[in-house]
């Protein structure tokens, strides 16, 4: 399937659909295009806020904000890894039999189906600014992110 077929479908079976890319063998470049998918994502979500921000400067260009951006989220590819490796770790101490890799898996696909919702969440920070809008779509990605990897972790773990 393509990822975005993928994306769509992992919101009404997300077990099965881990359990299909896990069935592909380690591959480490897999999990890392998946890591890569989140990033361009996250990364272009942040363009309407970086233009607002621009424009409230009376700067005459967003781009050297988007460039600021873009070096932010190539800088978390190291936080995402080990934020794998704890999730691991911390499954394996409840009883997870799963493997490193099967834990990158879980949390990078988890990430990439919440890019989506990123974008939403940058463009009601751009366009409407700081308010409960903001807060009330910073929270449901926040927790339908929690959710999505718990469940794929779980079954990485235990699946």
């Amino acid at each position: 399937m393509t990822v975005t077929t993928d994306l769509v479908a992992t919101w009404a079976r997300p077990r099965a659909i881990l359990r299909q890319h896990l069935a592909r063998g380690q591959s480490e470049p897999f999990a890392l295009s998946l890591l890569l998918i989140f990033l361009a994502l996250a990364f272009i979500g942040q363009w309407p806020v970086a233009a607002r921000e621009a424009f409230l400067a009376g700067e005459p260009s967003a781009s050297p904000r988007i460039m600021a951006r873009a070096f932010a989220v190539l800088a978390t590819i190291p936080l995402w890894y080990g934020l794998a490796a704890l999730g691991h770790i911390a499954a394996r101490a409840m009883g997870g039999q799963g493997t490193w890799h099967g834990a990158r898996i879980a949390l990078f696909w988890a990430l990439a189906c919440i890019g989506p919702l990123l974008l939403l969440q940058g463009l009601v920070s751009g366009m409407i600014g700081p308010g409960p809008a903001l807060t009330l779509v910073t929270l449901l990605v926040g927790a339908a992110f929690l959710w999505l990897w718990a469940t794929l972790l779980h079954e990485a773990e235990h699946g």
